[in-house]
């Protein structure tokens, strides 16, 4: 709700340039690939102020020789395993010096022109890590339409509202940029096989280095069209989610009560809340238990607030753009994707040991 009634303080357009190198880490995907190193390209930005590495890994000779006739370094990487953060690290081995931020995109991400000079404003007036605002390139399945709210919705509460209470946006995992010295340093200390910006997060809040949300700074992202895509990619968050949590989730309470540091606190409790689609199933169905069975945990009517609330909150979320036919359409979809999710939280044993791909289909924004 605060994210509705309070706004974002934008930084003063910046009189200087900082210098970026923009990663974009690619697995496979060979077409959109090509599309996503040519738009990146054209950002509108001096040509001389922003280099593009592709990092491809697993891609096509035939794309690889395209990939470099363009204006941009392209980096071959193998791995026996691979993951974000091994692709990364690697790219930083082969970067010259001289710049001032790291831009991370993922295959799919297409940036608006101005977003280089958006995040540039942020890093000027002072801060160190900045995340962009993801939005949905494509709405063209129910599962796609969900996927995009739920990005949106995320946006608004552990972004937006995050900054109005002076709290880290949390880092999505493209579309952010650090101070390169901060970037570098921060990804030699990541092995996570998913989920690398949920650790950066952590890492970072406990250094009390605090996460800016540039709400203007646009960068377009494939969401899932597919429904087995869909639980593939869920099923990788997941477990990402559950091992980090099991790795860093006991130095909470340590951070918060010997050295105040109530952000990183926040992350970590960020980090235990179930995937919103599985709390709007769980909390009607726990409120319907208390009611059949009064004797058993708390009174009904502490659900019923509950309830009322994590609905509302979400509701709000939602940006009025989306309220339309569409939605209510692919809100047909939700009890399939929640018992979808709510299987997936038995099935994610090894499922953090080896890198799951969530491939592409829509290339257009």
């Amino acid at each position: 709700m605060m994210g509705k009634l309070v706004p974002i303080k934008e930084p003063p357009a910046a009189t200087s340039l900082s210098r970026f190198v923009i990663y974009i880490c690619a697995y496979k995907e060979d077409e959109i690939l090509l599309s996503s190193a040519a738009s990146a390209l054209t950002i509108d930005y001096p040509k001389d102020m922003f280099h593009v590495c592709i990092i491809a890994d697993s891609i096509k000779p035939e794309t690889i020789e395209k990939l470099k006739q363009m204006p941009l370094q392209v980096l071959e990487v193998v791995f026996e395993n691979s993951t974000k953060s091994k692709a990364l690290n690697k790219a930083i081995e082969n970067t010259a010096d001289g710049f001032n931020a790291a831009v991370v995109f993922d295959i799919d991400n297409i940036a608006a022109t101005d977003y280089l000079y958006q995040i540039n404003n942020f890093l000027k007036a002072g801060e160190k890590v900045v995340q962009g605002h993801r939005v949905a390139k494509n709405t063209n399945t129910s599962v796609a339409v969900l996927d995009a709210i739920s990005e949106e919705v995320n946006n608004h509460i552990f972004r937006k509202s995050q900054r109005v209470f002076k709290l880290s946006a949390a880092i999505i995992g493209s579309g952010m940029a650090l101070e390169y010295g901060l970037f570098k340093k921060t990804m030699a200390q990541i092995d996570a096989v998913g989920g690398f910006d949920k650790e950066m997060g952590l890492i970072l809040t406990r250094q009390k280095i605090g996460v800016a949300y540039a709400e203007n700074a646009l960068v377009y992202d494939e969401k899932v069209s597919n429904p087995e895509v869909f639980k593939k990619q869920r099923k990788r968050w997941l477990s990402a989610q559950f091992n980090l949590l099991r790795k860093y989730g006991s130095s909470g309470f340590g951070q918060l009560f010997l050295h105040g540091n109530f952000d990183y606190f926040n992350e970590i409790y960020q980090m235990s809340i179930l995937p919103r689609v599985l709390m709007l199933g769980l909390m009607p169905f726990m409120l319907l238990i208390s009611l059949l069975m009064p004797g058993i945990g708390p009174h009904w009517y502490l659900w019923l607030i509950a309830t009322v609330c994590c609905y509302i909150g979400i509701v709000v979320a939602i940006p009025a753009s989306f309220i339309n036919g569409k939605l209510f359409s692919a809100a047909l979809k939700l009890p399939l994707i929640f018992f979808t999710m709510l299987l997936l939280l038995f099935k994610l044993k090894g499922a953090n040991k080896k890198f799951i791909h969530t491939p592409h289909d829509h290339t257009a924004a």
